[in-house]
């Protein structure tokens, strides 16, 4: 765990929200335990940050994700597909449904956000980074709008921790920026594994793992 420095809010800072949407939270297709509990400490830390960016799972239906898609397969399964292993999910954020939607507590945060992007709208790819489909070549275009607008330092936060955090995390870094992983902001869906896993891999890659209470409000423009 990483402690940053008194004077931490720059001007290429950027607040990345990961899929903080209606179905990942409790009463969704694809809950996350305890995830409606990072729309108030988003909401906190929206205050320390000029620059906020969304991401939204955003599926058409026979998403090759859902494990709905695949006969005789369950939730949680594991196939190969053309672009490796994926694992299969209950139907979840289909586009223009309910469930696809930021929860209602992310309205404020919402409205401030400089870029919506939305991702998985491809139906016979996953794409859990915000910067890269699951086959981890065919960009957003994520990383081309963060270079073009200046930013270096990416905090990140959101749904979920083990997987599309860790992943756009990773390759925010393979991409040249700096990434910091607010955990307090965050939770996992915890399959066998998959959170130790994903600290390994911060570690290995150079992903900072922080909390909200290493970062405070500055009075005034950000620090250097």
């Amino acid at each position: 765990m990483s402690t940053l420095p008194t004077k931490l809010m720059r001007p290429d800072d950027l607040l990345l929200v990961i899929d903080v949407q209606r179905d990942f939270c409790p009463g969704g297709r694809l809950a996350i335990a305890d995830g409606d509990a990072v729309v108030p400490a988003i909401t906190n830390l929206g205050a320390n940050f000029e620059h906020i960016i969304l991401t939204q799972d955003w599926h058409p239906a026979r998403h090759t994700s859902f494990a709905s898609t695949h006969s005789g397969r369950r939730p949680y399964d594991t196939v190969q597909l053309e672009y490796g292993p994926q694992t299969l999910w209950p139907d979840h954020c289909l586009q223009n449904t309910p469930g696809a939607a930021f929860h209602p507590g992310l309205d404020e945060i919402a409205g401030r956000a400089e870029l919506i992007l939305r991702k998985g709208f491809r139906r016979d790819i996953d794409s859990y980074s915000a910067f890269f489909e699951n086959d981890k070549k065919t960009p957003t275009g994520l990383a081309g709008y963060l270079r073009e607008r200046g930013f270096q330092r990416i905090f990140l936060a959101g749904l979920a921790y083990d997987f599309c955090v860790r992943f756009s995390a990773l390759d925010a870094v393979r991409a040249g920026f700096d990434a910091l992983v607010i955990e307090d902001a965050c939770r996992a869906v915890n399959l066998p594994g998959s959170v130790t896993e994903t600290d390994r891999e911060f570690a290995v890659a150079g992903v900072r793992r922080i909390n909200s209470n290493d970062i405070r409000e500055q009075g005034g423009p950000p620090g250097p």
